[in-house]
């Protein structure tokens, strides 16, 4: 031969068949019809549904709607897990007179 075989010519011959280019055109022609088709149905198919586009409306069913606008007005932190007032974030002492009291508290 003046080219080396293709590979569906060695497949044909390794299962012991007689290698008829015609045939092989045709099957080569049916799949790809079967990829255009198969191509055409992921196109035209109906997308997927996405991801919800509001936070709200994703966890309605956790949240609700009327009770949480409601809790969210009337809720306060507890103080148990560590809001601090923001008069006791206003410390105006330097280090060392900080370290001082640690220290003073400490000897008591």
């Amino acid at each position: 031969q003046e080219f080396a075989p293709s590979d569906e010519e060695l497949e044909a011959y390794r299962r012991g068949e007689e290698w008829d280019p015609a045939r092989a055109e045709e099957r080569r022609r049916l799949r790809e019809l079967a990829a255009q088709q198969e191509e055409a149905e992921l196109e035209s198919g109906p997308a997927p549904p996405g991801p919800p586009n509001d936070y709200k409306d994703k966890y309605r069913h956790l949240i609700g709607s009327e009770a949480a606008k409601a809790a969210a007005r009337t809720m306060e932190a507890n103080k148990a897990y560590g809001c601090v007032p923001v008069a006791n974030k206003r410390d105006t002492r330097s280090i060392e007179e900080a370290m001082n009291e640690i220290r003073a508290k400490k000897r008591l």
